[in-house]
C-alpha cells in the first residue's frame, strides 16, 4: 500500500511517497521515495519542469540488470546460504550475496576484489540491493570465501545447476566434455595452492603455473552442468572418471533416466584425449552413451580403404562429407566405428601444413646458408640435433629429406628438398579423415546424428575461448594464491559463464542470435543518467533516468528505475529511535545481518531499502 507521510526537521514539513507490505507476517516500509516539501510539490504540479540540470553523470544499467536477473532466477544467493549456513550478527552480507557480486562482475567487467568498489560505484545496481559502505571492500569477500570448502562448491553446484534445468527446461540429450587449463602468477615458492602447478600450458605460458578445469556442457546452449578443478600437472585423461561419476550421481539425483533405458540415455561426447581402457571400462558400467574418436594414424587399414567405400552422408547439412562405416575390436569390445572424409577439414589441414613446411624450410635456409660459410664451430651431432629439432613437426619429416655431409665442422654441409611424391601420398592417407566411434547402433543414432554429435564438441570449445576473454566473462584476472580461494575463484567463474551462456539461449529462443560479447556489448549500450539539481541551499536533487541502445530490461519490481521520477539525494536525519528500528528491520534473520538477496529480510532484491544509495550524493559524484 502507498501513502505520502510528512517529516519535520528545523521547522519545515518534507513528503515522502512510502509503501508498505507485509514481511514475515508484519507490516514493513519497505520503499520511501522523497518528494520534497509542499512548495516544491506544487512547482512540479504546475508543470514547470525541474529546469536544466547542474551536472550529470551515467552509470552502467542494462548488462547489469540484465545479469542480476538471471542471477535470481537461478537463486543463487539463497542456494549458498542454504549451504553454508548463517554467518555472525554483523557481517556486512551473506556469502551468497557476496558469491553472486563475484559472479556478476566476472560477467560484465572483470576486476580485482580491491577494485570492486570502485567499479560498483558505475553502476546502477544499488537500486536493487543496498549495502553498507565498507561491505564491498576486498577483505569482505575474502572472508566469504574462507567459509566455503570443496564439498560445499559441489553441493552448491549441483543444486544451482538442478534448479536451472526445472527454471529453463535444459535439453539433457547431448553432453560434451573438455578440459583445459589456466595460467597463474602464482610464485614458485608458494606452497599454499597445489593446485596451481607447472604443466603444458594451452595458452603457450610454460614458465608459469597453470590450474586445470574440466567441464561438461550441455548441446543446448553450451551451458555449463559439471565443472572440475584439478592440478595442472595431471594429463587430462586422468580426471575423465571423476567428472563422469559426478555427472552420473547428479544425472540419476535428477531422475533423468525415466521410464525407458536407451531412449532415456544422456551421449556424451568427447575428444581423443580421453581414450583409455579404464574410462571405456568406466562408460561401459555407466548409463551414458558415447561418441569419441580415435587418432587416424593407429588404424592404417581403414586409412588405406578404397575410395569408393565412403558414401555421401547428408549433402545439405555436412557438405562434402562422405563416410563409411564398419565394427572393429576398440578397448576390450567390438565396436561401431565410422571413417569420415571432409573436403574443408582437407583443405584446412593443407593450408596449416604449407606454412608449417615454409617455416621448416626457413629454418633450414638458416642452418645451411651458416654451414656454407664454414665457420660453425658446431660438432656433426650437434647440427644433426638442430636439424631434427627442425623436422620434429608432425608430417614434416614424411616429406621434407635432408643430406648432412662432412665430418669436421668447417666441412659440414647441408641439403634439403621436399619430396611432393611424399606430400601426395600423406594428403590422400590421413588430411580430412577422422575416425569416429560409439556405443549407439545404428537404429539408436543414424551416420548423419552420430557426426552432428561430435561435431557438437565446438560447444565447450565456445565456452573455453570465451572464458579467455579478458574484457568479459573472464577467468582472469585472479589474485588468490591459496587452494581453496582458488576453488572459490573458478567456482564463480563458471557460474559467470553459465549466467552468460543462459543470457545468450533466452536471446536466441526470443529470435536473436548474438554471442556472449555482441549481447553484453548491446545491454552496455542501456545506462542509467543521473541528473543532479541544486537547490537554493541542502544537497541536490537527483533525477534518474534510463535508456540507449539494445534491448529493453524490465526493471525490477517496485524500484523507480527508468519512470524519470525525482527522489531526494539522502534523507533527513530521522530521530534516534526511528533509526534504531530501522537498523533492526535491516537486520537478516538467525544472525545474519543485512545480507542483500537471499537472506529473506525485508529488502528483497525486488524491494528496494529506505536509505538511499551512496550513488545519489553528489560527494560521491562522478561529473561529466
Amino acid at each position: 500500500m502507498a501513502f505520502i507521510v510528512g517529516k519535520k526537521q528545523d521547522g519545515k514539513t518534507y513528503y515522502y511517497l512510502a509503501e508498505s507490505a507485509r514481511v514475515d507476517g508484519k507490516p514493513r516500509i519497505v520503499s520511501q521515495r522523497y518528494l520534497g516539501s509542499a512548495e516544491e510539490i506544487a512547482a512540479r504540479l504546475s508543470e514547470s519542469g525541474p529546469g536544466e540540470p547542474d551536472r550529470s553523470r551515467h552509470l552502467a544499467f542494462g548488462d547489469v540488470a540484465a545479469v542480476w536477473e538471471m542471477l535470481r532466477r537461478l537463486r543463487v544467493a539463497e542456494i549458498v546460504d542454504e549451504v553454508v549456513g548463517a554467518r555472525r550478527a554483523d557481517a556486512a552480507a551473506s556469502v551468497g550475496t557476496y558469491i553472486a557480486l563475484a559472479a556478476l562482475n566476472r560477467v560484465a567487467g572483470p576486476c580485482s576484489k580491491l577494485a570492486f568498489s570502485d567499479w560498483w560505484a558505475k553502476t546502477a545496481a544499488d537500486r536493487w540491493l543496498r549495502l553498507p559502505p565498507g561491505a564491498l571492500d576486498h577483505r569482505r569477500f575474502w572472508d566469504a570465501m574462507d567459509v566455503i570448502d570443496e564439498e560445499d562448491l559441489k553441493q552448491i553446484e549441483r543444486r544451482i545447476v538442478s534448479a536451472m534445468i526445472e527454471t529453463f527446461g535444459i535439453d539433457l540429450s547431448g553432453l560434451v566434455l573438455d578440459m583445459t587449463n589456466f595460467a597463474t602468477w602464482i610464485d614458485s615458492g608458494n606452497g599454499r595452492a597445489p593446485i596451481a602447478q607447472r604443466g603444458h600450458s594451452k595458452q603457450k605460458r610454460a614458465g608459469l603455473r597453470i590450474c586445470g578445469l574440466g567441464l561438461v556442457v550441455s548441446k543446448d546452449g553450451g551451458i555449463p552442468l559439471v565443472s572440475h578443478a584439478y592440478p595442472g600437472n595431471r594429463p587430462d585423461v586422468t580426471q575423465f572418471g571423476p567428472m563422469v561419476r559426478e555427472l552420473v550421481a547428479r544425472f540419476m539425483a535428477l531422475g533423468a533416466e525415466g521410464g525407458d533405458g536407451d531412449v532415456a540415455r544422456l551421449t556424451l561426447v568427447y575428444d581423443a584425449g580421453q581414450n583409455s581402457e579404464d574410462n571405456y571400462e568406466l562408460l561401459d558400467g555407466s548409463p551414458l552413451s558415447f561418441v569419441g574418436s580415435l587418432p587416424p594414424s593407429d588404424h592404417p587399414d581403414l586409412l588405406a580403404a578404397a575410395k569408393d567405400r565412403y558414401e555421401v552422408v547428408d549433402e545439405e547439412t555436412f557438405p562434402g562429407l562422405v563416410a563409411f562405416e564398419t565394427t572393429k575390436a576398440v578397448f576390450g569390445k567390438e565396436r561401431r566405428l565410422l571413417c569420415c572424409h571432409s573436403e574443408g577439414l582437407h583443405e584446412k589441414q593443407s593450408r596449416g601444413f604449407d606454412q608449417t613446411l615454409a617455416k621448416a624450410h626457413r629454418q633450414l635456409t638458416v642452418v645451411r646458408d651458416r654451414l656454407a660459410r664454414g665457420r660453425t664451430r658446431k660438432e656433426k651431432e650437434k647440427v644433426e640435433a638442430e636439424v631434427s629439432a627442425i623436422l620434429a613437426p608432425r608430417w614434416v619429416s614424411q616429406v621434407v629429406e635432408t643430406t648432412l655431409s662432412g665430418e669436421a665442422p668447417a666441412q659440414l654441409r647441408l641439403s634439403f628438398r621436399t619430396s611432393q611424391t611424399a606430400r601426395q601420398a600423406l594428403e590422400e592417407e590421413l588430411f580430412g579423415k577422422r575416425i569416429l566411434f560409439t556405443d549407439k547402433t545404428p537404429a539408436q543414432a543414424s551416420t548423419a546424428q552420430v557426426i552432428a554429435d561430435y561435431r557438437s564438441q565446438e560447444a565447450v570449445e565456445n565456452d573455453f575461448r570465451q572464458m579467455k576473454d579478458p574484457k568479459v566473462v573472464s577467468f582472469s584476472p585472479m589474485f588468490h594464491f591459496t587452494e581453496q580461494k582458488i576453488r572459490v575463484h573458478i567456482f564463480y567463474c563458471v557460474l559467470a559463464l553459465l549466467v552468460a551462456k543462459l543470457m545468450v539461449r533466452e536471446t536466441e529462443r526470443a529470435g536473436m542470435h548474438m554471442s556472449v560479447r555482441a549481447l553484453l556489448s548491446s545491454l552496455s549500450g542501456i545506462q542509467e543518467t543521473v541528473l543532479l539539481y541544486q537547490g537554493e541551499r541542502g544537497r541536490p536533487r537527483a533525477r534518474r533516468l534510463n535508456g540507449g541502445g539494445g534491448s529493453p530490461v524490465r526493471p525490477a519490481p517496485g524500484s523507480a528505475v527508468g519512470t524519470g521520477s525525482d527522489v531526494r539525494v539522502g534523507l533527513p536525519a530521522a530521530p534516534r529511535a526511528a533509526r534504531n528500528r530501522r537498523a533492526h528491520r535491516h537486520a537478516g534473520p538467525q544472525g545474519r545481518g543485512p545480507a542483500g538477496i537471499g537472506s529473506g529480510q525485508a529488502h528483497r532484491a525486488d524491494l528496494p531499502r529506505i536509505s538511499q544509495s551512496r550513488d545519489d550524493d553528489p560527494r560521491h559524484s562522478r561529473l561529466d
